[in-house]
């Protein structure tokens, strides 16, 4: 066997049996991927007949180590749609590779998974932001300077080279603010600027992503969608806007700490719930059509 072929081998054994081990536990097969960010898991619990799965009883599976990470695989039904969402995700910052950061997303399409959900919390670059508001994804700008299809191909997943043109298609993007109008909830729609972290943006490095036409900044999802879409998934991203960056000549922005974060994420949960079941009461009648 060559040493090209033997990393895509590698990395498609591990899935399949983290697969594996998943369906000796639970036999349902997912319709929809979701990950829930920081401060956002409460989703989690609201799973019908779930089956819980904590990561380290998962083969290949890497530790969530982040404070607002639950760290567990949660299948189930929401609003009638066979999930599979993981309550917490992983992080570049944590020093996992690219490749196990999307593990989950591939195993996720072994299950089944036809489409996928990302959710964040991210800081609001748009100055017309202002925190707690939850913003659709259209678009993103990997800045992170890595990426999780560099290696070998696994053809089984995708091919060499996927376009991300429409790595949010825009009929999930519509669908997303269908559901938002449904329940009176107002969302924002922009651009994700993923960064490495864990440090939180500097004022002149905000004023860079604003002149990129970003929206938001954060520490995730893109090597996530990036990895779904290879893989044929239907993405959407939804993002907690838990601070804004202000105008440099209006004086310091102030210290941002996790904590706050997590505390405005927190104080978000009753829309960010609200519009998560909405979405997926859309893609229910996708299943009854």
């Amino acid at each position: 066997m060559n040493s090209i072929a033997q990393p895509t081998l590698e990395w498609r054994s591990k899935r399949k049996e983290a697969a594996t081990a998943i369906r000796s536990r639970c036999s349902l097969k997912p319709y929809v991927g979701l990950v829930l960010g920081s401060g956002l898991g409460a989703l989690a619990g609201e799973i019908s007949d779930a089956v819980t799965i904590p990561y380290g009883e998962i083969p290949h599976f890497p530790i969530s180590t982040v404070e607002g990470h639950s760290g567990e695989l949660v299948l189930g039904y929401l609003e009638g749609v066979p999930v599979i969402a993981m309550n917490g995700r992983f992080h570049y910052y944590e020093g996992y590779s690219m490749q196990q950061l999307v593990f989950p997303v591939w195993v996720m399409r072994t299950l089944g998974v036809e489409s996928f959900i990302a959710t964040n919390a991210a800081g609001g670059v748009n100055r017309a932001f202002v925190p707690g508001d939850l913003m659709v994804i259209t678009d993103h700008i990997n800045w992170m300077f890595d990426n999780p299809l560099i290696g070998p191909n696994d053809p089984e997943l995708g091919v060499r080279f996927p376009s991300m043109a429409q790595a949010y298609p825009w009929d999930l993007v519509e669908l997303a603010q269908r559901a938002a109008d449904v329940e009176g909830i107002h969302v924002q729609r922009g651009v994700y600027i993923a960064v490495t972290g864990p440090a939180y943006t500097s004022r002149a490095e905000s004023e860079i992503y604003r002149l990129l036409r970003a929206d938001a900044v954060g520490m995730s999802t893109v090597p996530e969608v990036m990895a779904a879409t290879h893989a044929g998934m239907r993405t959407l991203g939804i993002s907690c806007i838990t601070d804004v960056a202000k105008d440099p000549k209006a004086g310091a922005r102030g210290i941002l700490t996790h904590e706050e974060v997590l505390e405005v994420a927190n104080r978000t949960k009753p829309r960010f719930l609200r519009l998560m079941h909405a979405i997926l009461r859309e893609l229910a009648k996708e299943l009854e059509a």
